[in-house]
This record gives C-alpha cells, sequence and structure tokens, in this order.
C-alpha cells in the first residue's frame, strides 16, 4: 500500500522537454486558461490522451460489442460536456486539452460572467465565493458536467452574491 498523503499521479509529462513549438503552445494555454503552472495542462492533456486511447481500444473490437460500450463512453462524454449528442468515436478521437480545460470550474465561472478576468475567477473559486448548486467548491480544476453548469454560482452567504442582487 502506497503512503495516503502522496496520491497516484494524474499526469504525464512530455517525452521531450525543450521542444520550442511544444513550449510556446503550452504558455499560450497557460495563459488563456489561467493555471497555475503546466503540471494543470499536463493533467488534462493525460485525461484527453486516455479517452482516445480508449475509442481506439474500441474500434479494434468486434462490432457487437463495440456498439454497447460505444453508446456507454458517448453518454458519459456528452454528459461530461466534452461531445454533442450525435457524435460518434471520430468526435472522441478529435478531444484535445483545449476541450477538457473549457470544462474546468474555473473556465465557466469566468464565461458565465461572475468573474472579471480568468484569473480572478480562480481566486473566487480558491477563496470559497463559488459553489454548484449550493454546495461550495474550492477547487479551479473541478471538471463541471453539462447538468451542473446551470447550477454554477456564488456561494450562499459570499459577500459578490449579495453585491450582484444589488446589481439587479
Amino acid at each position: 500500500m502506497g503512503d495516503p498523503r502522496k496520491p497516484r499521479k494524474k499526469w504525464i509529462g512530455p517525452k521531450h522537454p525543450w521542444i520550442k513549438e511544444r513550449l510556446q503552445a503550452e504558455i499560450e494555454l497557460v495563459g488563456k486558461y489561467g493555471l497555475k503552472n503546466k503540471k494543470e495542462l499536463w493533467i488534462a492533456g493525460t485525461l484527453a490522451r486516455n479517452l482516445r486511447h480508449r475509442a481506439r481500444q474500441l474500434l479494434a473490437l468486434p462490432e457487437e460489442i463495440r456498439e454497447e460500450q460505444t453508446r456507454s463512453l458517448l453518454e458519459r462524454l456528452y454528459a461530461m460536456g466534452l461531445v454533442e449528442k450525435d457524435a460518434t468515436l471520430d468526435d472522441i478521437l478529435g478531444i484535445t486539452a483545449a476541450d477538457i480545460l473549457e470544462r474546468r470550474l474555473q473556465t465557466i465561472v469566468y464565461k458565465k460572467g461572475l468573474a472579471k478576468t480568468i484569473y480572478q475567477a480562480r481566486q473566487l473559486i480558491v477563496h470559497g465565493h463559488i459553489a454548484i448548486g449550493g454546495r461550495r467548491v474550492t477547487s479551479p480544476g473541478y471538471l463541471v458536467w453539462r447538468h451542473e453548469e446551470p447550477l454554477v454560482d456564488y456561494a450562499p452567504g459570499s459577500p459578490f452574491k449579495e453585491r450582484a442582487k444589488e446589481a439587479e
């Protein structure tokens, strides 16, 4: 058994650390989505890579088994908000780290207009001013499911919620 204070690594970093084009693309994504460090980007990249790998595995299965497992995977990804309702396995193969980053709580808070900047969105979340369905969430990397998206709002008792009411 491992040490509970040291959980298993959730990301795989780049194989070669100094490729200029990749470094430039990473810096742009880190700035666009207001990430703390590249590890958050690598976590999203690893999740996207695992989903694409699962789709390739499904393509190798016999037709009758593939249909059932593909349907359940597509339903789950639709609920997560990563694909549309009429998606196919080819759509899963097109998922990128940017698609995962679009579903982070930090990005959703910014796009809903609860924060003026992506960095302020992160600060509001970490300081406990954001809740999903009345439940406070303090992790900016929380992946918001499609049914939770309309429930994202200021936390009960937050001074930001009171200011928003006064502004209306």
